[in-house]
């Protein structure tokens, strides 16, 4: 599942750098919640990629780009939100463990009784 880039030949995979951007947004009204998604775009529209649903990857040449980066970020965040920025190298962020759940598969009962169901989130 994971999006990793190819480093060039020759480049050092301690000067590539990834950028993990994890947040916390207030969203208790209408409000909020447009700004929230106003954030979460504006990461989309700096070259993130959404990991989970607060946390965003980016990968980065160098760290000068890293910088500037973490600089437009913190310049989109919102009022009363929060938000942290790790800088990996290459090299670290190739030590990422990722685990996933097997998925279930449902039986026909648990599909019918689901049917009735109605899920607002």
């Amino acid at each position: 599942m994971g999006r990793r880039r190819k480093r060039p030949e020759g480049v050092s995979p301690y000067s590539v750098m990834w950028l993990v951007v994890m947040f916390d947004l207030p969203v208790g009204n209408a409000r909020e919640q447009r700004l929230a998604t106003r954030f979460r775009n504006s990461l989309l529209e700096l070259g993130f990629f959404r990991k989970q649903f607060s946390v965003y990857l980016r990968h980065c040449e160098n760290s000068d780009k890293a910088r500037r980066l973490a600089d437009a970020v913190g310049q989109a965040l919102v009022e009363n939100g929060q938000v942290s920025i790790m800088f990996l190298t290459d090299r670290q962020y190739g030590m990422t463990k990722n685990y996933f759940g097997k998925v279930r598969k449902r039986n026909e009962k648990q599909e019918k009784d689901a049917c009735g169901q109605l899920f607002l989130f």
